[in-house]
Order: structure tokens, then C-alpha cells, then sequence
């Protein structure tokens, strides 16, 4: 028998970014605009199999590689709105794999102010957002672990607390209930959960989604770890010796660290590196993940100069 694998892709979303997103304590000011460019390498030899740890000769090492354009921008000084596009390549180092690439889907969202209160030289922060991701291209799902998305509409619901400590030292944590639309396959039926569908049509079961940040920043610069929890609300297994399916339960936990420099020039430019690695998980690979990027800082409104 030819043995397939399970997979898992590192799809990057918006809480990776850690940078005026949904998920940080963050806010760009009014009129204000952070716009730039994300490369994420992301890899795995090892996955779990259901619970059971393994991995598999035939596919060899999954590389996940997105370039991200993201942006968000101060529609007031309380209201922040998001915005990301990634582009998908996945390759393997086995022979009986195809690579895949391509647009992958469009992430809308925004971010509101609903607290920030001093407590003597501290301060607590709160927020709440949504977002709203659709596909952009005619990708298929049912090429798991290499289809460069999941093909799925979805809506999340986040609530964010930040604290801070002397305006150097935070803390944050961040969690989102995801709601996630059906998805059609090319295929008249599948078999999922033990179960023979007679259908093209996969529901897929909802996500919630946790993040939890520490760190320091001061003047131009900022270092911070975090940790990153999903957990898929339903959805089977992979079986032995199966390929994974779009519907699986995909439950993981990352331990990350973040750098982030304002260059001294030109005003607003940023450098930004990250790195994860996947501590736990079910039906997912046990990834590492490198980022770099820039990001660049731009302001419409003019200071008032007062003499």
C-alpha cells in the first residue's frame, strides 16, 4: 500500500503578525497607515496521526513558504481596520506529492478601543474585533498537506486584554471563536469520521483560537514571547496510513518569540523577525516556522505646529 500522509499547513493568519493586529494591545493613530510585506518559511518531518506521533518516507519534509502583504490603518484613534493577502507555495521532498501555489484568501477586519485606564505607573487595555477571510482564487482543499488553503469563509469574533508596566514591560491575551462556512469538492462522495458522505459538500466544524503575549518594548524596539493555541470544534481524525482531510480535528499549541526595530531611516520603516515551533498537536505537522518582513509607517495628517 502506498502509504499518504497527514498534514498540516501553516496557514498564515492575521494573529501572526503581532503588529497592530487583531490580537496585540496595539493601535495605529488616526489617519495613520503600517503597510508592508511578511516571508514565512514554515516545516515539517513529524506529525501527529490523530494522537500517535510519526512520520512518513513517501512525502519526506512539507515546506510551506507565504509572502503576506498586510496593512492597517487609524480610522480613528479607537478604530483600527486590517487588512492581509497572502501568496502560497508548498513543496515536498518526497515522490508522490505535487507542489501547489497561489493567492490564498483575503482577510478583512477591524479593531475597537473599549478601555484603556491608567493604574498609577501601569495601564489596562481592551478591545474587541472581528474579521472576515473569503478565497480569492479557485483552490481546491482536498490536496491536504499540500493545498495551499482550506477554501473555507470565515467570520471571527475576538476579545483582546493588554496590560503594561511602565510603558516597557506587557502583557496580553487574546481569544477568537471562529465561525468557518461549508466547502464543495471536486468528488460526488467522501469518507470522514468513519463515515461515507454521498455529498460534495464538507461542513467544517468551528475553531477557537487563544494567544497569549509577554514582552518589552522601548523607544525603537521590541522582543516578546507568546504562545499560540487552536482547537478545532469537531471534525475527525486522519486514519491510518490516510491522506488528512479538510474537516479534521486540527488542534495544535506554539511557543513563539517576536524582535521587531524602528530604523533611525527613513522615519517609519520597521524590521520585524519571528520564529515558532509547535509543541503539541493533533493531525498537524510539528513545524518551524521563520518570518521576516518590513513594514513601513505612514502618516496622512500633518502635526499642527504651534509657535
Amino acid at each position: 500500500m502506498k502509504i499518504k500522509l497527514l498534514g498540516f499547513l501553516c496557514l498564515l493568519l492575521i494573529q501572526q503578525l503581532h503588529a497592530q493586529t487583531l490580537t496585540d494591545g496595539l493601535m495605529m493613530s488616526k489617519k495613520n497607515l503600517c503597510t508592508g510585506f511578511v516571508y514565512s518559511t514554515d516545516s515539517w518531518k513529524n506529525y501527529w496521526e490523530g494522537s500517535v506521533k510519526r512520520d512518513n518516507l513517501n512525502i519526506g519534509t512539507i515546506t510551506t513558504n507565504s509572502a503576506i502583504w498586510m496593512g492597517s490603518y487609524g480610522l480613528t484613534d479607537k478604530i483600527n481596520l486590517i487588512a492581509m493577502v497572502p501568496y502560497v507555495s508548498t513543496n515536498s521532498t518526497g515522490p508522490t506529492l505535487h507542489p501547489m501555489q497561489g493567492v490564498q484568501d483575503l482577510t478583512l477586519g477591524g479593531k475597537y478601543k473599549l478601555l484603556n485606564a491608567a493604574l498609577g505607573s501601569s495601564s489596562i487595555s481592551a478591545f474587541a474585533g472581528a474579521s472576515f477571510s473569503i478565497p480569492l482564487t479557485n483552490y481546491t482543499p482536498d490536496y491536504l498537506p499540500l493545498s495551499i488553503g482550506l477554501s473555507s469563509k470565515t467570520l471571527a469574533i475576538r476579545g483582546t486584554a493588554n496590560y503594561t508596566l511602565r510603558k516597557s514591560w506587557y502583557a496580553g491575551i487574546s481569544g477568537a471563536y471562529v465561525f468557518r462556512s461549508n466547502i464543495t469538492l471536486d468528488r460526488p462522495s467522501y469518507y470522514t469520521d468513519d463515515q461515507l458522505f454521498l455529498t460534495n459538500e464538507v461542513a467544517m466544524p468551528n475553531q477557537f483560537q487563544l494567544v497569549g503575549s509577554i514582552g518589552y518594548k522601548k523607544s525603537n524596539w521590541q522582543a516578546e514571547a507568546n504562545y499560540n493555541q487552536q482547537n478545532t470544534l469537531g471534525g475527525g481524525d486522519i486514519r491510518r496510513q490516510d491522506m488528512p482531510f479538510a474537516s479534521n480535528r486540527m488542534n495544535y499549541s506554539k511557543l513563539g518569540v517576536l524582535g521587531m526595530y524602528y530604523l533611525p531611516k527613513p522615519k517609519g520603516l520597521a524590521a520585524r523577525v519571528s520564529a515558532s515551533y509547535t509543541i503539541e498537536g493533533r493531525n498537524v505537522g510539528q513545524s518551524t516556522t521563520y518570518t521576516a518582513g518590513l513594514l513601513y509607517t505612514i502618516q496622512f495628517k500633518r502635526e499642527t505646529q504651534t509657535n
